[in-house]
């Protein structure tokens, strides 16, 4: 499966008015994004994130729960207090998808910040791919793109949405700046361009299910699903390993941190131990932004024991 089998094209049925809903929508958004001043902008998603919490209170349970598994030293005003925070991020997280897509890129570039990239030449220079290994964060779109804004585009791992007009407007979002998208299941075409010394940006922090998985710490969970893609992705193609973050600071802008490379350490033959090596590196990932990490999902979800899932939920 290559890239351009996954590149929607444009076609006079995307105008049908069974889209209409979806090009007015971002339409509104792209719009509104870039009349509205920047603080402005912040303040209205926020309000968008806490007024949804009282139509969300099965969400609201979910962060609720990750966070008590998490951080069983937490009381449970200071879960409380990072759930409301994480809602209201949740909502802002709708505007930065408009920033992230609609935004010229002069005006982008303004609100980032880089430290350690120096790296990333470094690697380039010697033919040598990287994994960088980034999590849900609820801003994840503003810091895909932040890459190329800078020259340092890669290749994300891409889920085609079911509404063909909004992957269309969605792919166009993501492959600015020079940044492309392979397939979620080619994964031929992600060891293909590690070993030619580009980049591939990979989300390793979620419960994907017991497929290709291993159970190992993450936060207080001593049993935590945990995916073995960046092994499958590693061994084959010898290539450096990084976490990094791109959370947004008090101030308003985003800060894109990359870690020293892992993969002079990483055990690549064996996935529980580089699992759990990778876990610890993207606890301090999220630990730089606690409540801008998606605690909305069901991250420990899944069990050892393929009958008691869901089980921590109940």
């Amino acid at each position: 499966m290559s890239n351009k089998r996954i590149k929607p094209a444009f076609s006079i049925a995307l105008l049908y008015p069974k889209y209409w809903s979806v090009w007015l929508g971002f339409g509104l958004l792209a719009f509104f994004v870039n009349i509205l001043p920047y603080r402005l902008l912040l303040s209205f998603g926020r309000a968008i994130g806490k007024f949804g919490m009282r139509f969300g209170q099965k969400r609201v349970r979910i962060a609720t729960r990750n966070l008590e598994l998490a951080f069983p030293e937490k009381n449970q005003d200071e879960i409380n207090a990072i759930v409301v925070e994480n809602f209201k991020n949740t909502g802002l997280a709708l505007i930065e998808t408009g920033i992230a897509w609609f935004w010229p890129t002069w005006r982008f570039k303004r609100l980032m910040t880089y430290q350690n990239m120096e790296q990333l030449d470094t690697f380039e220079q010697e033919g040598k791919g990287v994994l960088v290994c980034f999590v849900h964060a609820l801003n994840l779109e503003i810091s895909a793109r932040a890459f190329g804004v800078v020259g340092k585009h890669g290749h994300g791992v891409y889920r085609p949405h079911s509404n063909p007009a909004y992957d269309f407007i969605q792919y166009r979002g993501r492959t600015q700046n020079g940044n492309t998208v392979i397939d979620r299941r080619n994964l031929k075409e992600m060891i293909r361009v590690l070993r030619k010394g580009e980049r591939l940006f990979y989300l390793p922090d979620h419960d994907y299910g017991h497929n290709k998985s291993v159970f190992v710490p993450f936060f207080a969970v001593k049993e935590a699903c945990t995916t073995t893609g960046p092994s499958i992705l590693a061994y084959p193609s010898h290539c450096a390993i990084i976490t990094g973050s791109g959370f947004r600071n008090a101030s308003g802008t985003y800060e894109i941190i990359l870690d020293d490379s892992m993969h002079e350490i990483y055990p690549k033959k064996d996935m529980t131990a580089a699992a759990a090596l990778l876990n610890k590196s993207l606890e301090k990932v999220i630990l730089r932004g606690l409540d801008q990490w998606m605690w909305l999902h069901k991250r420990f979800k899944s069990m050892p024991d393929h009958s008691k899932t869901n089980e921590r939920y109940l």
